[in-house]
């Protein structure tokens, strides 16, 4: 019975501590985040640019933030940003959203699940 309770505790605690890869891929993100986002999104909350703020991103209703410059389109959109959802946005924002504004896109799906982690770590910066 001990062993059985050790096996789950060691199964619990490897599944909800983040792994050295999604490390890497988030760390990965910030740098491409950093050269290919920065120039129009911020990560602190409230300094808007041209696009919205995306601190806190994950998990935020589309098109939400205060004092950001929306399309209707994506003030409209209705839904809340996952990661599914940020990875299909970047991919190809305009096929995604039909009428949004933003029209750079990450084709690479690798480089986009390093900005995506990087983007799930901003949540603490949020609050």
């Amino acid at each position: 019975m001990k062993f059985a309770a050790a096996v789950l505790c060691v199964m619990v605690g490897t599944t909800t501590l983040p792994s050295p890869s999604s490390a890497q891929d988030a760390a990965a993100g910030e740098r491409l985040f950093r050269s290919r986002c920065a120039a129009c999104h911020s990560v602190q909350s409230g300094q808007n640019r041209v696009g919205p703020h995306l601190a806190g991103i994950v998990g935020r209703q589309a098109g939400a933030v205060e004092g950001a410059r929306y399309s209707p389109a994506l003030r409209n959109l209705g839904t809340s940003w996952d990661s599914e959802a940020l990875d299909r946005f970047l991919a190809n924002p305009r096929a995604a959203v039909q009428g949004t504004t933003m029209n750079v896109g990450v084709p690479n799906a690798g480089d986009r699940a390093d900005i995506v982690a990087y983007l799930r770590t901003l949540q603490a910066l949020q609050n």
